[in-house]
Parts: structure tokens; sequence; C-alpha cells
């Protein structure tokens, strides 16, 4: 059962990082729109979990996913400028692809098949 304290750093971080990756997308990761799906944080508020999706015209999802998580470091230090001054610690960001569409759209054509 995630706290409240969990779901406000959750919902603080989400939002945050939707407008820092918004407004680098052009500079760092080629243009590509990067939305953050969900974030999850642990107990102790020291690590955080983001899901992201990736829509990037002619280029791979995964190149743009390993500019991400190279960039990890500067992407926290960016975030920790935004919310430095709402919590005490700024979490470890572990960046996770979500692809419960590529799920989802797998199913509704397993669906549609004809027998």
């Amino acid at each position: 059962m995630e706290s409240v304290r969990q779901s406000k750093v959750a919902k603080l971080i989400q939002k945050e990082l939707a407008e820092l990756f918004r407004a680098e997308a052009k500079n760092m990761f080629f243009g590509a729109f990067i939305s953050v799906t969900v974030v999850r944080v642990s107990p102790d508020l020291s690590s955080a979990k983001v899901y992201v999706s990736i829509m990037a015209p002619g280029k791979d999802e995964k190149e743009i996913f390993k500019i991400i998580t190279d960039h990890n470091f500067l992407i926290r230090k960016k975030l920790g400028t935004i919310i430095g001054k709402q919590v005490r610690i700024i979490p470890e960001l572990h960046f996770y692809v979500d692809d419960s569409y590529d799920y989802a759209q797998r199913i509704n054509d397993l669906l549609n098949k004809p027998i």
C-alpha cells in the first residue's frame, strides 16, 4: 500500500519529468516524444521507478531509451533543481520502457484474428 507522501512525491516527479522531457526533446532526444506514464517511489523516497513511453519518428526507440539511461545523472540533477525545495532527497531514477500499449495492441490483434 502506497502512502500519501509516496503518491504525492510520485505525482510531482511525474509532472516535472514530463515537462523536462518536453523541454529537452529537441536538444537531447532528437525531437522524440517521451511521456512519463507511471512513477513508483520506494517507501523511504530514495528511489523511483519511472516508466516512459517513447514515440520517435524516424529514430529507434531503443536508441532514445539508451540516451535517457545514459543521461540519468543529468536528468536527476535538473529534476533536483526543480523540486529541490519540495523534497528532502532527490530519488535515484530507474527508467523502464512502458510497453503496456504494445501489449494491449497485441491482445487486441489476437482477439480480432479469425479462427
